[in-house]
């Protein structure tokens, strides 16, 4: 069995895959500091309480959080007698090109990702990804990773509202009934909602017409399905992508090994 794990700013998510499909996934808070031993004992109660006994014998790690990488790999080896694959360090191969300005470091979601849109739906694509930042992946023709866009996430966005006015309060996103609001909450999820459907739909059409093809949007994170109500920005959502990713290119270094 595969564990999957995509550690983000934000959250963790492991992943328990059989050779076929997911069956299971769990979520944590990302903390750097967090041992080998609690990352065990948080897993195995879960797994015990689901009544999933399986052997992990294999991992894969793809972290934006450089800091937590050291006790993933301890976890993997003092619980799982495996050495893990971690995107983006040595010993990792990606099954797509990465051509990007000389120098340049690509988060390893971002490739991730466009290793699991390239392998599901081919080349072409604009992959959105609404985690703590909202990024724009471009994915080649031959599924190359060519660049993208990052904007600030959706509650990164209102956490700094809220933070840098004293009189506007912490509201959580939701499609407001009305554009125009008529108190304070309403008008920030306005603002927020409208703005990023708007911030959604510009970039996508002019990486687009810069691209010069016709491309396929693909969304991922858990505000997608949120902001699609509003139009029809997407053309397909993959509530696990990053993860799905993690599948292909853990296959990918098993055959080439």
């Amino acid at each position: 069995m595969l564990l999957a794990i995509d550690c983000g700013n934000t959250n963790t998510v492991f992943s328990i895959w059989d050779g076929e499909r997911f069956i299971a996934t769990w979520r944590a808070s990302t903390e750097w500091q967090r041992t080998a031993d609690q990352y065990y004992v948080w897993l195995s109660t879960l797994m015990h309480f689901q009544k999933i006994d399986v052997e992990i014998t294999e991992v894969i790690v793809s972290s934006t959080v450089p800091r937590v990488v050291f006790n993933l790999r301890v976890f993997a080896d003092r619980y799982f007698n495996t050495r893990p694959l971690v995107v983006g360090k040595e010993g990792c191969e990606l099954p797509v090109d990465v051509r990007v300005d000389e120098g340049t470091a690509v988060g390893p979601d971002r490739l991730v990702n466009t290793v699991a849109g390239y392998n599901l739906y081919g080349g072409d694509l604009i992959v959105v990804d609404f985690g703590t930042a909202t990024t724009f992946d471009v994915v080649d023709t031959d599924g190359a990773y060519i660049g993208g866009v990052i904007a600030p996430g959706v509650n990164l966005s209102l956490e700094a509202l809220h933070q840098a006015a004293a009189a506007l309060p912490h509201v959580d996103i939701t499609k407001p009934q009305n554009v125009i609001g008529t108190n304070t909450v309403a008008c920030m999820q306005s603002g927020v909602f409208w703005g990023y459907i708007g911030l959604i739909k510009e970039i996508c059409a002019r990486i687009k017409a810069e691209h010069g093809r016709e491309m396929k949007v693909i969304s991922t994170g858990g505000l997608a399905p949120l902001f699609q109500q509003a139009d029809a920005l997407f053309d397909e959502f993959h509530d696990d992508l990053t993860s799905r990713g993690l599948v292909v290119i853990n296959e990918y270094n098993r055959k080439n090994i």
